[in-house]
């Protein structure tokens, strides 16, 4: 009778359906599957990452206080209006010097872009230039806006930025229309870091505050690696003591820039689609640099993007060492400081999004170009051509329909499940019950014989089970 006993829990133990666990709390948020967050059992699947495809370049640094060492760009997605702020210098000097501009493009698509003569400031003998920001160093070095969504922010203060270097502390900015910036106060608003990147901030829904990642390095003063801090608050002008974000069992490595941002179809996650700098990492020869026009001090390292995401709190996850985009084909893309993200990810099209990555860095052809990605397609959970399940942890969920984003060959499929907590099939929600779902959508509602209506589970604890052939499952929401 002991040994029974003994066997009994033992099986309990080492059953992931057979032992409670809290309960997830989806609501009505559309969840990605760039962690483990939501997934128990993998049996026969993987999550896979996906390549941005390269749509090309859509604008030069071209205007003469633009040049070669534009950088630290910000996309915001205003509306039907898409907004584009950058450093403008031509000439490599100290961080923060006077030479340094704020640039400003928009466009109606995303994709074609022009640069507004604003008439604001007198740069280089004319005020016909697209300057937002001038005489303001060192903010002009990686000053970075973003669109208040805090619903109580005060509507003349509807674009937030920041920028400033070690010397100086963050300086916090505002503006009514985007285009006209004036100091929220004259003395910076926090100061606990190296800052010497672009350190980015934004009004966070899920945690009810504003949230800052700013730049820092893992030793003293400027030693170590290049590597990433977080502070929160809930006025944009008093900062909770600095904490150091970790990123789980992966090794460091220099994080020139994190552009860690809300996800927009999915603002719980942050997304961070970062530069990865490999100092003294040299490809070209001093004669292919030369035939390039590269200042001859930025040739020696290269760069790429990578991708990690968080939902809040002092860690990464980084599921995925390897580049999310690789440098191009020609030596032009292996110099040192290319290949720089900008902040954010915005919709570009009804199934598609864009991230835009600065290029050519140090060199005449300097320039903005954009990478395009399929809605929430960063990963996906991948069923190759034997087919395999994923067992969702415990979750509770707001809402009627159950809405998937996937993807199968003409042979491939997805079946889904729910179940009760303990793993056994919910009647009428069963595999045998579950429609057989064959396709490419952004939006598909799944159905168990010819019914939708998921709403007598809504606010229950229970469980998925997906069957996978040759398919992707990108996100997945419950909704009304």
């Amino acid at each position: 009778m002991t040994k029974l006993i003994v066997v009994f829990l033992l099986v309990a133990l080492i059953s992931p359906i057979a032992h409670a666990q809290n309960p997830v709390e989806l609501g009505d948020r559309r969840e990605i599957f760039v962690d483990h967050f939501l997934i128990d059992q993998l049996d026969g699947l993987e999550i896979v990452k996906h390549a941005p495809r390269d749509e090309g370049a859509v604008f030069p640094f071209d205007k003469p206080w633009e040049g070669h060492f534009s950088a630290y760009v910000t996309i915001l997605k205003d509306g039907e209006l898409y907004r584009a702020y950058y450093r403008g210098l031509r000439e490599a000097g100290k961080d923060g010097n006077e030479d340094e501009v704020t640039c400003y493009a928009e466009s109606r698509d995303g994709i074609h872009w022009t640069k507004p003569d604003l008439g604001l400031f007198k740069v280089q003998g004319t005020s016909q230039n697209n300057v937002v920001l001038a005489k303001a160093a060192p903010v002009t070095h990686n000053f970075s806006p973003f669109i208040d969504k805090n619903p109580n922010a005060d509507p003349s203060h509807r674009y937030k930025a920041l920028g400033g270097t070690t010397k100086s502390g963050l300086i916090a900015y505002v503006s009514a229309d985007g285009i006209h910036w004036e100091k929220l106060s004259d003395q910076p608003v926090f100061t606990a870091g190296k800052f010497d990147s672009q350190n980015v901030a934004f009004w966070s829904e899920s945690e009810n505050q504003y949230v800052c990642y700013f730049r820092t390095w893992t030793e003293v003063g400027f030693s170590g690696f290049r590597s990433v801090g977080r502070t929160t608050s809930k006025d944009f002008i008093h900062w909770t003591e600095p904490e150091q974000m970790t990123f789980g069992d992966t090794p460091l490595e220099h994080l020139y820039t994190q552009q860690t941002s809300p996800y927009f179809r999915a603002p719980h996650i942050y997304v961070a689609i970062g530069g990865r700098f490999m100092p003294g990492r040299q490809v070209l020869t001093d004669e292919q640099a030369k035939a390039l026009d590269v200042n001859p001090k930025y040739f020696n390292d290269c760069s790429d993007a990578f991708f990690m995401t968080t939902r809040g709190g002092s860690s990464y996850d980084r599921l995925f060492m390897e580049a999310f985009i690789r440098p191009g084909i020609g030596l032009d893309n292996w110099v040192s400081r290319s290949n720089y993200p900008a902040l954010n990810v915005v919709q570009t099209g009804p199934s598609e999004m864009s991230v835009y990555v600065n290029q050519d860095y140090a060199q005449p052809t300097a320039h903005l170009r954009r990478y395009s990605m399929r809605l929430d397609g960063f990963t996906s959970l991948r069923g190759r051509y034997q087919g395999g399940a994923f067992i969702s942890k415990p979750f509770t969920f707001k809402g009627n329909k159950l809405e998937i984003n996937y993807s199968t060959s003409a042979v491939g499929e997805i079946k889904i499940e729910l179940q009760d907590e303990q793993g056994d099939p919910i009647p009428g929600f069963a595999r045998d019950d579950s429609q057989v779902i064959i396709g490419n959508e952004i939006s598909r509602v799944i159905e168990w014989n010819g019914n939708n209506d998921v709403s007598s589970l809504s606010g229950k604890t229970i469980r998925m089970r997906i069957y996978m052939k040759d398919a992707d499952l990108y996100s997945l929401r419950f909704r009304n």
